[in-house]
């Protein structure tokens, strides 16, 4: 089985081994997609948190499922599927309230341990879900497709709320869509301004912004003289985070989606003249990804314009580095086996 491992920082190496084994409860996945995400991206870069090396990336997969080792499952051989890659303890209080994603000994794939960068990886069947009605890049596009969709389910919006989406990296491109799904005009802001462009012209978005001074009048100007009711920040700087909180409107709510290694600071007589929500918003869960397989088969959602840029898994080692250079323009990348 060939796998690659992320051996520290910027190197990576292509290592041959046994078929990993299929334990009772699991079954055994020939992955066939890798989505790359920005924890990739951050992990190769060395600056990603909770992190440790050598380490096997890739947790936005999908593939055949080759053996199940359980008799309680509906998961069979030949499956296409998705994995959902967040391995909680289903005990803590966290679980017990049906929030998974923030398990207290949560471990994830490709980040606490060992990912799907490899021809099989072997997860629990309850971490298994089928996708025979979509393709496997769709299946793929899954896991980052959740993370928006669980941010905008944490803010419970209303249909026609006004929402600013700071970041139009992958998964903010999930937020603004999940949040148009819901009903809300969303504006996008970014400093890149060809990302902007598509959040025009392929997610729907009703304006875009670059930030600057003249930010909040501008965002005045496009909601009729008021701020965003909801603001979800996506993009994981601590400068834009810290700068966030200016821009919801009185009662608003802020939504942290982006992650960041640093302390976020703000002033508190504003927080509190305002009267501000603050929200984390961490992973997804199981319910989520079955929202996002609906909405995928259901064509409300389209991804076919979110994935820029392929390469194949031999080729991977050689073609990640041009992938974090920003003339690449990559939006989503994606391995294929």
């Amino acid at each position: 089985m060939k796998s690659i491992i992320c051996q520290e920082p910027y190197i990576f190496k292509m290592t041959n081994s046994e078929k990993t084994e299929c334990h009772p409860g699991e079954a055994l996945v020939r992955i066939k997609r890798i989505g790359i995400c920005g924890t990739d991206l951050h992990a190769f870069r060395g600056n990603q948190p909770f992190f440790t090396y050598p380490r096997i990336l890739g947790h936005e997969l999908s593939g055949i499922v080759e053996k199940v080792n359980s008799d309680n499952s509906e998961i069979k051989v030949g499956d296409q599927v998705t994995v959902l890659p967040y391995l909680e303890c289903g005990k803590c209080i966290a679980c017990r309230s049906g929030k998974t994603n923030c398990c207290s000994t949560l471990s994830v794939l490709g980040v606490h341990e060992d990912g799907g960068m490899r021809e099989y990886i072997s997860v629990p069947v309850d971490h298994v879900i089928k996708t025979n009605n979509l393709t496997l890049d769709e299946a793929s596009m899954i896991e980052p497709l959740s993370i928006g969709a669980h941010a905008v389910r944490r803010a419970s919006l209303r249909k026609g709320e006004k929402v600013l989406v700071i970041g139009a990296g992958p998964i903010g491109l999930a937020v603004m869509s999940f949040a148009i799904l819901e009903g809300a005009t969303v504006v996008a802001m970014d400093i890149n301004e060809e990302r902007l462009k598509f959040c025009l012209s392929s997610i729907g978005v009703f304006d875009s912004i670059v930030p600057n001074e003249e930010s909040i009048t501008k965002l005045r100007e496009m909601f009729n003289g008021e701020l965003p009711e909801t603001v979800f920040e996506a993009t994981g700087n601590v400068h834009s985070m810290n700068s966030s909180f200016q821009y919801p409107e009185q009662g608003g709510k802020l939504v942290f989606v982006g992650l960041v290694n640093d302390q976020i600071t703000f002033s508190d007589p504003e927080f509190h003249r305002k009267e501000l929500t603050l929200l984390s918003s961490r992973n997804a869960t199981k319910d989520d990804f079955y929202y996002v397989k609906q909405s995928l088969e259901n064509r409300k959602i389209n991804i076919n314009e979110f994935i820029t840029h392929r390469c194949t898994f031999e080729n991977l080692p050689s073609t990640f580095s041009d992938w974090l250079k920003p003339e690449s323009k990559v939006i989503k990348a994606v391995v294929e086996l």
